[in-house]
C-alpha cells in the first residue's frame, strides 16, 4: 500500500513518504490546477520533480471526478446526506470551477509535455512507479511511429508525410487498414505505452503505431507529446491537439523559450527556392507530354483522368512557378554588404511575398496548388525528386497569414502577426551546398547563390500567448534550472502567479562548490574572448583540470562554453603534456560533434567507471552539448564537475545582435510597471542558464554527492553567483589559492566517503550477466533512469561492435593479434612476480608500472577505453579497410615490462614478435633488420641496429615494432635506445635505471635491498648539496606510488646517526628553491609559530597553500613530515592519503627516531630510479 497525504485538500497517493520540498512542490502544482493560474516551478534534479508532478496532477484530476460524482449523488438525493457521518459539503468543491453544474466530459485533459522522446519514456516509466492507471497516450511523427517499409525507406520526412498520405487516402497500407479493428484491443488500451512500446505493439500486431496513438488521443486522459508538438501551430493542426480547458504542462522547460522562437521562425534559403522551381518544372515537363499523347489538341488539359491524381491545371502549376520565380527575384534584388545583412520590422515580411503575388486573399490557393504538386511528386516511384523547397513555402504560408480577418481587420491582424519578428535578408555564404540530383531540369537554378530571407522570432510569448488564447486552464512550466525566474518569466510575456526555487534534498556536507579564480601556477583563468586562446591561460586550465583530478575520485566531468574552445585547449594540452598527465590518471573521453558516436563514447566512459581497476575517467564536453542535456551522472559517474567559463551566445551572430536589440526596444516601449529583459540582461541569462543546466549533472538524488569547480574568474562577483541556482548558492566560496581548495575538497571527499561509502565495483567475472550499477540508489526513492540501468548492458555489446572499446580478462588471449597479444602475454607472465617483489628494486619497478597502468590493469589492460586510443584505433581500421598494410596498437603500452619475464619465454616470444614485424613491414625491410639485429648480436654496434631501424619511425603504426626492438637491446644499451625512440617517436620504451644492470649487478644489489622490513629511504633533490632525511617507505607502500609522488630521487640509508639540523637544512634549501622568496619566508614563519603554539590548523593552512599551487612542489609536502610533532602525525598521514595517494607516508615516530637515519652516499643503481616519481610529467 502506498503512503498517501492530503495536500491543499487532495489526497495524493505517492510511492513513499515524500520529503519536505517534495510536499512543497506538489502543494504548488495543485495550487496551480485548484485556481486555474500558470507556474512557474523549479526544483534541483535529484528532487524526483516528475514524480511529484505527475502524483499531484493525477491526484488531482481524480479529486476533480469524485466531486463531480458528490454532485451528480446530491442532485439525486434532493438534499438528503448518503452518508450521515460525512456530509456531502464536505467533499469540496475546490477541484471543479464554481457551482456551475459539471459533467464528467468537463474533465481537463492532462498535455504533459517535454523535451525529447527519450525524456518522455523517462515519465513514463515513473507513471508506471505509481498507483495511478489513467488512459494515456504518447504522440510522435510518421519518422518515430511508422512500420510501412516503403515510407520507412524515405530518407526525408516530408515525402514519408506525403508518401503516407496517399497509401492512406487509397487504403493501400495494410497497417493502416488494421487500425479501427485493433483500437479496442485491451492489451492497447490498458496499458501505458511509450514510443518504443507502442512501435513493438504494433509490430506484432501489423496495425499502424501513427494512427493508432491518434486515435488513442481523444479517449486519454493524459497526453505525452515533445513540446514543439505544442509550439508549432502546424505541428498542433497536424496532430489536432485540442487544447480548449487543457492542463499543460511543460517538463524539462529550462529549452522552452528557444522551441518556441525557433518553432515560428524560418530561413528561406535560395537552394530552397530553386529546388522548388525545379520540382514544378518537373511537373510541367510531364504534364507536356501527357498532354502531346491526347488524340485531340484541343482537349483541355485538366488532368482529373489522368492515373495520377492531380487534380489542378496545368495552367494552375505555371502560376505556381511564376510565384517561386518572382520570389527569388524579390529577395535577390537587395544589395546586401557581404558582412551584415538587411533588417526590416517584422510586418516588412508582408510587403516582400507581395511582390511575389502572395497575399491574404491568393494564399488559400496557392497553399492547396503547392500541397497537390507535393504529394503527387512524393507518390511517383523511380526517380527521387527534392520537394522540400515546395514543403518550405506551404509551411512559410502557413505561419505569415496565420488567421483569416476580414479586409478591415486586416492590417490589424498583420501588426499582431509580426510584433515579435525581424525580417533579416543576408547572403548565403555556405559555400557546400547541399547535393543536387542529376535531373537536368534543376542542374542550373539549383546552384545559383542569392540571398536568404530569414524571418525571425525574438519573443517566446508569441507562442505562450497562443496557448492562453487557445483557452488552456493553465500552464505549468517545471525543470531543475530556470534560475534566475525573474528573468525567465519575463521573457514568457505571460503572468506566472505561482512561482517556486525549489531545495535540494541533500545536506551540507554533500556539495562542495568552490570559484577557481587561479591555477595552481598563479595564472588568472578566464574564456573571456581576449583570454581563451593565450597560451599561459589554457596551460593553467590544464594544470587545474589535471591536479583537480587527481583529488576527485571516479568520475569528472568537464565542460566548455563551447566545440571550438574545447579543441583548441584539448589540442594545446596535448601538444604540452597536460592530456598525458590527466590521462594517466582518469583516461579521457571528448563529446562529438555529430550524433553518430556520441552512444558509444559515452558508453566507454560509463564502462570505465565500472571498471573497478581504474581510478575513473574523465568526460569533456560542451555547455548546451548533448552530454550536458538530460543525461544521468548519478553516483560515481559525476563525482566532480568542472565549469572552465561561461558560455555566452556568439555576440558577432546576426541574430543574438537582432534579438538584443529588439529585447531593448521593447524595453523602451513597454508600460510602465511592466518588467522586461534588456539585451544585455538576457545575453548573461543565457550564459548562466548553460552554467546552471551543465551543474545539474552532478548529485542526481538524495545519497548523492559531488564537487562543483567554477574555473573561471568571472565567477567571483556577487553578481555571477546570485545567477547560480538556489540550492547551490549558499555553499559557493572564493578561494585565494589554488591549494586551498586541493586542501578542503580532498578533506570533502574523504569524509563524504565514510559517510556515504560506494559500493565496491564487481570485477568482470562477477557482473556478467547482471545489468546494475555500482551505485544502487535506495529503495525508497526511486530517481534511476531507465536509460542508466541499461548502461553496463550497452558495455557488453560494446565488445562485438566496436574494436576499440574491447574489455578481455587477462587469461583470455583469443580476442588480441599481433603486438596486441604480445603485450598482454607480458603482463600475464609478470604477474605472479607483481605480487611479491623480491626487493626493494622490484617494487620499485612494480610500483613504477602500477602508478603508470592503474587504467590498464584487470580486463582492459589490452584496449584502453579512453578517445585516446578510440581515435587511433578508428584511424588504424580505415587505413586497413584503404588496403594498406598496417598493424594495430593502443597507445601508451610499456615494453619495460619484458625484463623480468623469465628466460626461457624470452625466445618463444621474440619468434612472435619477428613473425608479426614481417607480417607489416616488406620483404626488403623485413630482411635489413633481421640481418641488422644479426650484426648487433655479433658486434655490439647499437649505432648501426639503429641506422636499420630508423625505417620503423616513418609511420605512426610501425613505433610499436620500435619499442618492441627494446627487449633485444643488451643491458648497458638500454638507456640510449630508450632516449632514441622518445627523440623519433615522442615515447620512450619505459627504460628504468635498473634495466641497465647486468645480471651479476643485480644479483650483487639483491643482499642490500631484500632486507628484513627496516630498510629507510631517503628522498633527495637533485641540485641540492645537502641531503635530506624523510619518512621510511616500505615496498608494500612504494606499490601504490604513481606520478602523484613526484620525488626526485631515492637513497637507500644504513645504520647510523646523521645531525638533525643537516636534515632540516637540506629541505629548507629546497624550499628556498622551489618558492619564491616572500613565499619561502611565509613557510618558515608558519614553521616558527607552530614550535611555540603547536597550532596544527594554522600550519597545515599555509603548507598546504603553498605546496600544493604546482605539481612538482607535491613532494615537498611529503617531506615535510619531518616537522611534524608525533601526536599531528596520524593527522597527516590521513591528508597526504587525501591528496597526493599515500597511506603511510609519515610513520608516527618521534623527531629523534625519525632522525637516526644515516646519510650514506647512494648506491649508483637506487640513485636513478627517478622515474618511479615522473616528475617529467609534471612540468
Amino acid at each position: 500500500m502506498m503512503p498517501s497525504l492530503s495536500l491543499n485538500g487532495v489526497t495524493v497517493n505517492f510511492p513513499f513518504p515524500p520529503y519536505d520540498c517534495q510536499k512543497v512542490y506538489m502543494q504548488r502544482v495543485i495550487e496551480c490546477l485548484q485556481k486555474k493560474v500558470n507556474g512557474v516551478l523549479e526544483s534541483p534534479t535529484g528532487t524526483g520533480k516528475t514524480l511529484c508532478l505527475l502524483c499531484a496532477t493525477l491526484a488531482w484530476r481524480e479529486h476533480f471526478k469524485d466531486t463531480i460524482s458528490a454532485r451528480k449523488i446530491a442532485q439525486r438525493l434532493g438534499g438528503e446526506e448518503m452518508f450521515p457521518d460525512t456530509p456531502l459539503s464536505s467533499w469540496g468543491t475546490t477541484a471543479t470551477d464554481g457551482d456551475t453544474p459539471t459533467y464528467y466530459t468537463d474533465v481537463p485533459k492532462i498535455i504533459y509535455a517535454s523535451r525529447t522522446h527519450s525524456q518522455l519514456t523517462q515519465v513514463v516509466s515513473e507513471l508506471k512507479n505509481t498507483s495511478y492507471r489513467p488512459k494515456t497516450c504518447v504522440l510522435g511523427s510518421r519518422e518515430q511511429l511508422c512500420i510501412n517499409p516503403d515510407v520507412m525507406r524515405q530518407e526525408s520526412n516530408h515525402i514519408k508525410v506525403h508518401m503516407c498520405r496517399g497509401k492512406v487516402s487509397t487504403r493501400s497500407c495494410v497497417y493502416y487498414n488494421n487500425v479501427d479493428e485493433k483500437i479496442t484491443d485491451r492489451d492497447l488500451v490498458n496499458s501505458i505505452l511509450d514510443v518504443e512500446d507502442l512501435v513493438k505493439f504494433g509490430t506484432k500486431q501489423r496495425v499502424c503505431p501513427y494512427y493508432l496513438s491518434r486515435s488513442l488521443k481523444t479517449q486519454a486522459d493524459v497526453v505525452f507529446m515533445p513540446y514543439n508538438y505544442l509550439l508549432d501551430p502546424k505541428s498542433r493542426r497536424a496532430h489536432s491537439i485540442e487544447l480548449d480547458g487543457a492542463v499543460v504542462i511543460f517538463d524539462e522547460a529550462h529549452n522552452v523559450e528557444k522551441t518556441c522562437e525557433e518553432s515560428t521562425s524560418f530561413d528561406l534559403t535560395p537552394y530552397d527556392v530553386a529546388s522548388a522551381i525545379s520540382a514544378v518544372d518537373r511537373l510541367l515537363v510531364e504534364q507536356a507530354k501527357e498532354a502531346t499523347t491526347r488524340d485531340s489538341v484541343t482537349q483541355d488539359f485538366n488532368v482529373e483522368s489522368l492515373n495520377s491524381g492531380l487534380k489542378i491545371e496545368i495552367d494552375t502549376i505555371a502560376k505556381i512557378k511564376q510565384i517561386l520565380l518572382d520570389l527569388e527575384a524579390v529577395i535577390d534584388s537587395y544589395e546586401v554588404p557581404s558582412d551584415k545583412g538587411i533588417t526590416k520590422p517584422g510586418i516588412f515580411i508582408y510587403e516582400l511575398l507581395e511582390r511575389a503575388h502572395l497575399t491574404y486573399n491568393s494564399k488559400t490557393a496557392v497553399y492547396e496548388a503547392l500541397e497537390q504538386i507535393t504529394g503527387h511528386l512524393t507518390g511517383q516511384q523511380g526517380t527521387f525528386l527534392n520537394t522540400s523547397g515546395l514543403q518550405k513555402l506551404s509551411d512559410i504560408i502557413q505561419l505569415v497569414f496565420c488567421g483569416d480577418p476580414s479586409e478591415k481587420d486586416r492590417q490589424q491582424q498583420m501588426q499582431a502577426n509580426t510584433a515579435h519578428f525581424k525580417v533579416h535578408i543576408h547572403q548565403d555564404t555556405s559555400y557546400q551546398k547541399k547535393k543536387q540530383n542529376t535531373d537536368v531540369w534543376t542542374s542550373s537554378t539549383s546552384k545559383k547563390q542569392g540571398n536568404i530571407l530569414s524571418y525571425w522570432c525574438f519573443s517566446p510569448g508569441f507562442s505562450m500567448q497562443d496557448l492562453v488564447n487557445q483557452g488552456v486552464r493553465c500552464i505549468i512550466l517545471t525543470s531543475g534550472t530556470l534560475s534566475p525566474l525573474s528573468s525567465f518569466t519575463s521573457e514568457m510575456r505571460i503572468k506566472f502567479p505561482v512561482c517556486l526555487e525549489n531545495s535540494h534534498v541533500i545536506e551540507r556536507d554533500q556539495i562542495f562548490v568552490s570559484v577557481v579564480e587561479r591555477g595552481p601556477d598563479e595564472v588568472h583563468l578566464s574564456s573571456a574572448f581576449h583570454r581563451r586562446f593565450v597560451p599561459e591561460n589554457m596551460s593553467s586550465l590544464g594544470n587545474t583540470v589535471a591536479n583537480l583530478s587527481r583529488v576527485v575520485p571516479h568520475g569528472l566531468l568537464v565542460f566548455f562554453p563551447s566545440f571550438t574552445l574545447m579543441e583548441k585547449n584539448l589540442e594545446f594540452w596535448r601538444a604540452n603534456g597536460h592530456a598525458g598527465r590527466i590521462e594517466n590518471i582518469k583516461p579521457m573521453f571528448v563529446e562529438p560533434k555529430g550524433k553518430g558516436n556520441f552512444a558509444e563514447v559515452i558508453d566507454g566512459y560509463y564502462s570505465k567507471i565500472n571498471d573497478p581497476t581504474s581510478k575513473g575517467g574523465s568526460f569533456f564536453a560542451v555547455c548546451r552539448g548533448k552530454a550536458s542535456e538530460g543525461l544521468d551522472f548519478a553516483n560515481t559517474f559525476g563525482r566532480g564537475v568542472i565549469i572552465t567559463g561561461l558560455p555566452f551566445p556568439p555576440k558577432m551572430d546576426p541574430r543574438v545582435i537582432l534579438k538584443m536589440q529588439f529585447l531593448d526596444e521593447m524595453n523602451r516601449k513597454k508600460p510602465s510597471g511592466v518588467k522586461y529583459l534588456s539585451g544585455q540582461e538576457w545575453y548573461r541569462q543565457q550564459a548562466f542558464r548553460a552554467v546552471n543546466q551543465a551543474i545539474g549533472r552532478v548529485i542526481r538524488h538524495k545519497d548523492d554527492y559531488g564537487a562543483i569547480f567554477l574555473c573561471d574568474q568571472r565567477f567571483k562577483s556577487q553578481e555571477a553567483r546570485a545567477n547560480l541556482p538556489s540550492w547551490v548558492r549558499p555553499y559557493v566560496r572564493v578561494y585565494d589559492g589554488f591549494g586551498n581548495i586541493v586542501r578542503d575538497v580532498s578533506q570533502f571527499f574523504r569524509v563524504a566517503q565514510k559517510m556515504r561509502p560506494v559500493v565496491e565495483k564487481k570485477t568482470a567475472s562477477e557482473r556478467c550477466g547482471t545489468a546494475c550499477l555500482p551505485d544502487t540508489q535506495s529503495s525508497s526513492f526511486p530517481s534511476c533512469t531507465s536509460s542508466q540501468s541499461s548502461h553496463s548492458q550497452k558495455a557488453k555489446v560494446l565488445d562485438a561492435h566496436i574494436p576499440s572499446l574491447k574489455r578481455r580478462r587477462l587469461n583470455d588471449h583469443s580476442g588480441a593479434h599481433g603486438m596486441n597479444r604480445i603485450y598482454i602475454e607480458y603482463e600475464s607472465e609478470v604477474q605472479e612476480s607483481q605480487r611479491r617483489p623480491a626487493n626493494l628494486l622490484d617494487a620499485l619497478e612494480i610500483g613504477d608500472h602500477h602508478g603508470e597502468e592503474d587504467a590498464l590493469v584487470g580486463e582492459e589492460k589490452a584496449d584502453r577505453l579512453s578517445t585516446m586510443s578510440l581515435q587511433y584505433d578508428k584511424r588504424a581500421d580505415d587505413e586497413l579497410r584503404g588496403g594498406k598494410r598496417k598493424i594495430k596498437l593502443v597507445q601508451e603500452q610499456k615494453m619495460s615490462v619484458s625484463e623480468v619475464v623469465p628466460e626461457e619465454n624470452k625466445a618463444s616470444r621474440a619468434k612472435k614478435f619477428l613473425a608479426e614485424m614481417k607480417k607489416s613491414l616488406s620483404q626488403v625491410n623485413f630482411e635489413r633488420i633481421v640481418q641488422a639485429l644479426q650484426t648487433y648480436k655479433k658486434t655490439d654496434n647499437l649505432d648501426a641496429l639503429l641506422t636499420e631501424t630508423v625505417v620503423l619511425t616513418e609511420d605512426t603504426n610501425t613505433h610499436s615494432l620500435l619499442w618492441g626492438f627494446y627487449q633485444f637491446v643488451r643491458p648497458h644499451h638500454k638507456k640510449r635506445f630508450d632516449e632514441k625512440c622518445k627523440e623519433l617517436t615522442g615515447q620512450g620504451c619505459g627504460y628504468k635505471p635498473d634495466h641497465s644492470l647486468s645480471k651479476d649487478e643485480k644479483k650483487a644489489l639483491m643482499p642490500h635491498s631484500a632486507t628484513d622490513g627496516r630498510t629507510s629511504v631517503v628522498l633527495t633533490s637533485p641540485g641540492s648539496s645537502g641531503t635530506s632525511a624523510c619518512s621510511q617507505l616500505n615496498t608494500q607502500q612504494l606499490n601504490r606510488g604513481g606520478h602523484h609522488l613526484n620525488h626526485q630521487g631515492l637513497r637507500e640509508t644504513h645504520t647510523g646517526s646523521a645531525p638533525k639540523n643537516d636534515v632540516h637544512s637540506a629541505f629548507l634549501a629546497d624550499v628556498r628553491k622551489a618558492l619564491e622568496g616572500e613565499r619561502s619566508a611565509q613557510l618558515f614563519q608558519a614553521i616558527r609559530n607552530y614550535k611555540t603554539t603547536d597550532n596544527y590548523e594554522n600550519l597545515m593552512t599555509t603548507v598546504v597553500s603553498l605546496f600544493t599551487e604546482k605539481d612538482e612542489h607535491f613532494s615537498l609536502l611529503a617531506r615535510f613530515g619531518m616537522f611534524i610533532r608525533p601526536h599531528h602525525k596520524k593527522q597527516y598521514r590521513q591528508m597526504l592519503d587525501a591528496l597526493i595517494g599515500q597511506s603511510a607516508d609519515v610513520p608516527a615516530v618521534s623527531e629523534d627516531q625519525q632522525t637516526q637515519a644515516s646519510l650514506s652516499p647512494p648506491l649508483k643503481a637506487q640513485s636513478k630510479i627517478s622515474s618511479f616519481f615522473s616528475s617529467s610529467q609534471r612540468k
